[in-house]
């Protein structure tokens, strides 16, 4: 569905993305994890045509993502970025349906989608009508999901979707977000710096250092089988301590 080919992007003298090849399976969830600043981030952006390559291919269903393609292409995607990015001024329903009023759906179809998004995310209909300084910061981050699937798309890009929220609203999304990928069988590609994050949505892992990909695999995979020794370094660094922590109680 998703394919970059041997796709390199350049911020000056810094290779933020270099040379990497990766195909994203179909209905499954992929998760790009590595250190600040290794290109995932940048990867993501390159998916949707916020960055353009300066060489290589980025493709969505054999369609490489170029000027001529991209708005109809964009439509067949989801994006939630780190922030949010909610309109201020519009409510949380504004900022779901926006984009279906442009293209001009129907009163009903809008009503009825919205109805169902908010059920699957677990927002009531009177936080819809709130703006977004009224809400909490989970309860934004459940209205940027809704405006991301509105259009029922086929593709969902997350960049750190629950990087700023404190852990007991993050763990209760990220439930939320694993039944909605389960539910709604989407292919999903996601961004985060956090292992156990990763663990807990992906079927396969992809981690980044400095630009390139060093390995891909499951968590195991990565655990047992290191391609190299930054591998074995960022995974016990992060791993290690939740296994001992766990052994505490034990």
């Amino acid at each position: 569905m998703l394919s970059f080919t041997d796709v390199g992007r350049r911020f000056g003298a810094v290779n933020a993305v270099d040379g990497i090849t990766l195909e994203v399976a179909p209905g499954a969830t992929t998760v790009l994890i590595g250190p600040s600043g290794c290109g995932k981030s940048t990867l993501l952006r390159l998916a949707t045509g916020l960055e353009i390559p300066d060489r290589g291919t980025v493709s969505f269903h054999q369609e490489s993502l170029d000027a001529e393609n991209l708005p109809r292409l964009r439509q067949r995607m989801g994006y939630v970025i780190q922030d949010g990015g909610l309109f201020p001024h519009l409510t949380a329903a504004e900022n779901v349906t926006l984009m279906a009023g442009y293209l001009g759906w129907d009163a009903a179809r809008i009503a009825a989608r919205q109805a169902l998004l908010a059920d699957l995310v677990q927002l009531q209909p009177d936080q819809l009508d709130r703006y977004p300084l009224e809400l909490s910061g989970g309860q934004q981050q459940r209205v940027c999901l809704m405006r991301a699937l509105m259009l029922d798309p086929e593709l969902l890009l997350l960049d750190e979707p629950l990087g700023a929220l404190d852990p007991l609203i993050r763990a209760d999304l990220q439930n939320v977000l694993r039944g909605i990928f389960t539910t709604l069988g989407k292919t999903v590609l996601l961004v985060t710096h956090d292992l156990a994050e990763a663990a807990c949505f992906a079927g396969r892992i992809v981690l980044m250092r400095a630009g390139r990909i060093v390995q891909q695999g499951t968590l195991r995979e990565l655990l047992e089988r290191p391609a190299e020794p930054f591998v074995e370094q960022f995974v016990k660094a992060q791993w290690e301590p939740l296994r001992v922590l766990a052994e505490s109680f034990t």
